[in-house]
């Protein structure tokens, strides 16, 4: 069944070509691009339960073996993103058709979306570290059109942070990429983690060191993380929650990747990461503090959240890279509801800032409950999924005995809560301030009983009920996420599938 492996990057491409081809009529989009993640999700779930039972697959392209050949490779690892990915897009596609904004205004918008997925999905199943760079830039470019859409000076200028700042990465990659193929020969995953061995100690570990700075840039990781916060909330509603579920996740997912494959335990810098991880999880959080706007509390958070997935990492045992793992799945779900609820609240308030809404406990009850459980959960409240995931790193940070690191991501989470709680207190709880003779951002508009459009909320509800499923079916999860980090810290399999069908 290899031949289904491309399918989740060729699909969304194919999408897009046709989004722009009935471009005048925008029914026509939305039904393209819906059937085509759909398929897409269910290609990713076949996937997922095929490697699961049988293990990586692998597809060349053109039927050129590895290392000549380009490689795309599903392993555990990759397959669970790629279901968690084409969920998220989907789900934040339905939300952005049911919402009057981007969407509706922007022709483009559909077959820009199309080719950000098909960006994320080969950043997850390339084999080959050149591809790796291609997928990225292909999911960047996407990107850059989204972040701006509407053409706000406000958004154009953050928008060009974010731009220079991704260059700038792409640029390290590259140069990385360069200096690893002058000393290994070939770009070809499986191909570089053989021939890594052989190189002397300080070469492997310059070039771990490296290849975190430039995938730490990605993912936002102290303190190269600055660009963040002021990027994302200016975007529309739908295009926040997607950046903030999958972008920041490809980051780590690169991190993760080349960490755990080209570089034998010697080369590892399990230390600097436990300091940056920690460094990530109390910035963020103390700057989440700090904002009096939703959107940018939940930016914070991001960078926060992120700390604890690279403190999993960083303890290079099972146990811990299972955590990261686990915690990903949580916190992709997580901060996507997160940020469609924010949408959710700028619609029905006319503004996110705390000091401008207020009542929405009384006025859009479904609201409430909507943010809430998302909320308990990214402050890690038992029996939320966010309260699993943090058990399963603090557990493993105990057994690897890092007390320092163990004891931020505690603190962290009850700062985690107290600005989950101020969100409640300015948007549900306390009434509504009297600004008549002020400027809103928006007009509020009718809420109804959902608490805003169907099209808005359904999708918005079926993600709290993915969260609590996390919840539910923890075990099962765990055991996956477990098999997964096994298939990391022993690559030989993963080797030679690619290497030696």
């Amino acid at each position: 069944m290899s031949w289904l492996v491309p399918v989740p990057v060729v699909l969304p491409l194919i999408g897009a070509a046709l989004a722009v081809l009935v471009g005048r009529s925008r029914a026509a989009q939305r039904v393209i691009s819906c059937v085509i993640l759909t398929v897409t999700l269910v290609v990713s779930v076949v996937i997922l339960v095929e490697v699961d039972s049988n293990g990586a697959m692998v597809a060349h392209s053109g039927g050129w073996p590895a290392p000549l050949g380009i490689s795309l490779v599903a392993d555990r690892l990759s397959a669970i993103l790629l279901v968690l990915a084409s969920t998220m897009l989907l789900a934040v596609l339905i939300y952005a058709i049911g919402e009057p904004g981007a969407e509706r205004n922007h022709v483009g918008f559909q077959s820009a979306y199309l080719v950000l997925a098909a960006g994320v999905s080969a950043s997850f199943l390339t084999g080959d570290l050149f591809n790796l760079f291609v997928a990225f830039e292909v999911m960047l470019t996407a990107s850059y059109v989204l972040l701006t859409l509407g053409g706000r000076a406000e958004q154009i200028r953050s928008g060009m942070t974010y731009i220079v700042i991704s260059l700038v990465a792409s640029s390290l990659f590259i140069t990385a990429l360069a200096l690893i193929y002058a000393a290994t020969g070939t770009v070809n995953m499986a191909h570089i983690a053989e021939r890594m061995a052989d190189l002397p100690l300080g070469i492997t570990s310059a070039f771990a060191l490296l290849l975190i700075v430039v995938f730490g840039i990605k993912a936002a990781l102290f303190p190269l993380f600055f660009w963040l916060p002021d990027s994302y909330p200016i975007a529309p509603s739908p295009i926040t929650a997607v950046f903030a579920g999958l972008l920041t996740k490809v980051g780590i997912y690169a991190i993760i990747r080349t960490q755990t494959l080209f570089f034998p335990p010697e080369s590892q810098h399990g230390t600097l990461l436990l300091v940056v991880a920690a460094l990530t999880m109390a910035v963020g959080v103390l700057g989440a503090i700090a904002q009096d706007d939703v959107k940018r509390i939940l930016s914070f958070h991001i960078v926060s959240q992120i700390g604890y997935m690279v403190m999993g990492l960083g303890l290079f045992t099972l146990a811990g890279i299972t955590g990261a793992i686990f915690y990903i799945v949580h916190h992709i779900v997580v901060k996507t509801t997160l940020f469609l609820v924010g949408g959710l609240i700028e619609h029905a308030g006319g503004s996110s800032r705390l000091t401008r809404v207020g009542g929405m406990v009384r006025t859009a009850p479904a609201l409430a409950v909507l943010f809430l459980i998302p909320a308990l959960s990214l402050a890690g409240i038992p029996p939320f999924s966010g309260f699993l995931a943090k058990l399963a790193l603090v557990d493993a940070g105990l057994g690897a005995s890092e007390w320092a690191v163990v004891a931020v991501s505690l603190v962290v989470s009850l700062l985690t809560l107290f600005s989950m709680m101020k969100i409640w207190a300015g948007v549900f709880w306390n009434p509504v301030e009297d600004h008549s003779d002020d400027e809103y951002d928006a007009p509020p508009l009718p809420v109804g009983r959902l608490g805003g459009p169907p099209f808005m909320v359904l999708p918005t509800a079926a993600l709290v009920v993915c969260s609590l499923a996390i919840s539910v079916g923890a075990g099962p999860l765990y055991d996956l996420a477990e098999r997964a980090a096994s298939d990391l810290l022993h690559p030989a399999a993963y080797i030679d599938q690619v290497l030696r069908p």
